[in-house]
Order: C-alpha cells, then sequence, then structure tokens
C-alpha cells in the first residue's frame, strides 16, 4: 500500500498521524535499549536499509494501490515486534524523505501496513509457540514462511477495507482488481521471509531474537 492523504482528507491523516506516533512512543519505551549491543543495532540499520529497497521494487495499479514486499514478519522475527514497529516507520521515513511516499499520510500507512503485518506475526508466533511442538522447521515453516504471506494478505486487507469504505474505489474493482495481485504477492513474500529467516538461523543466530537453541534444536546432535 502506498496511501496518499488526498485519497481520505487531511483530518483523517492527523488522527493517523497523531495514533501512529503514541504507537511509535510505547514500541520506543518497551524497547529494552540497554541490552542491546552494537551488532545488533548494526543488524537492525542493515535490515532497514534492505527492506528500503525492498519497497523501492514495487508497481502501482492506482493511486494508492502499490504492490511491494513489506518485510514486516522477518523485523518481527528478527527484532521483535516493538523494534520491528520502529524500523518498519524508518523505513517509511524514508521513502517519505527521497520523495517516494506522502509525508502526511505515514501515519496512515504505517497504521494500515506495519501495525497489522507485525501485529499478525507476534500473534502466529505466541501460538505456534503454545500450541506446536518445538521443532526448527515448525519455526522456519510456520512463523517464517506462513506468518510472511499471511502479513502481507493482512496489511492489504486492512488497505483494501478503509479504501473501500472510505468509497475511493469500488468494492468489485478492489475484490477483483487489487486483492488477486496481493495474493500472488504474498508467496514471494513467504518465499523471502522463510529463506532469509533460515540463512539467518543458521550463520547469524544471535541476530535473530525470536530462535531459542534449546527450544527448537533441542538434543540434536548438530546443536551449537
Amino acid at each position: 500500500m502506498d496511501l496518499s492523504a488526498s485519497l481520505f482528507g487531511p483530518w483523517i491523516a492527523w488522527l493517523a498521524n497523531a495514533l501512529a506516533l503514541a504507537g511509535l512512543c510505547v514500541a520506543a519505551w518497551r524497547v529494552p535499549w540497554r541490552q542491546l549491543d552494537a551488532a545488533e543495532l548494526n543488524a537492525w540499520m542493515g535490515a532497514c536499509v534492505f527492506d528500503l529497497a525492498l519497497w523501492l521494487l514495487r508497481a502501482g495499479l492506482h493511486p494508492g494501490l502499490s504492490f511491494h514486499m513489506l518485510g514486516a514478519a522477518l523485523f518481527t522475527l528478527l527484532m521483535g515486534p516493538w523494534l520491528a514497529l520502529l524500523a518498519l516507520a524508518a523505513v517509511q521515513i524514508g521513502l517519505a524523505a527521497g520523495g517516494h511516499a506522502d509525508w502526511l499520510a505515514l501515519g496512515l500507512n504505517w497504521l494500515l501496513t506495519a501495525l497489522p503485518a507485525v501485529v499478525l506475526t507476534g500473534v502466529g508466533l505466541h501460538l505456534a509457540r503454545r500450541f506446536l511442538p518445538p521443532h526448527f522447521f515448525v519455526y522456519v515453516f510456520v512463523n517464517g514462511f506462513l506468518a510472511g504471506g499471511a502479513s502481507l494478505i493482512c496489511a492489504a486487507a486492512c488497505g483494501l477495507l478503509v479504501l473501500g469504505l472510505a468509497g475511493v474505489y469500488p468494492w468489485d474493482a478492489l475484490l477483483e482488481e487489487a486483492l488477486p495481485y496481493y495474493f500472488l504477492l504474498s508467496w514471494s513474500e513467504a518465499f523471502t521471509t522463510g529463506l532469509l529467516l533460515a540463512v539467518l538461523v543458521v550463520y547469524r543466530p544471535h541476530w535473530v531474537a525470536t530462535f531459542d537453541d534449546e527450544r527448537y534444536l533441542g538434543d540434536w546432535p548438530g546443536k551449537r
């Protein structure tokens, strides 16, 4: 999604900015900054740059309807939900600074893309830990692959719902022309998230905040 404030009116955009700012303040307060080392902060900044490149690789159908990968699920698994929310806000600010996004609509885009995608990934991780066996492939496939695809669909659904309720586009156009593209794109999001997560868990496990050797590897002979 690449929503513009002109599609909804200035008061909605300002309200969304206020709500997004409040949410980011909560996220910043919940991050254990003193426990983060230099390597983790460097990985966080590198992930932001990588995700910014993913957001720039996008195609547009109509104003407010753009297709690009999010990286929200990967961020959530690497950093935890609070840092992920801040990282996605930094990515959107970078887009606006480069002239690729509407400054006034930053809060709206964050609320409708970053927030639902991160929440869904976090809830999925909690449910998987509670109800599924603590297995490495469960972590990569369910929390990485499946959550990656579902997070993009969730964010797209939120954006399409708001566009439809606001009367920006007719429902049939949103459901028949835009939604199928997001389903196709979700496979790319799922594959990219699962693949990168698996590689990072093997070669840089200390970068993956939600991965625990004791839980997911157990007594494997190749355990680190």
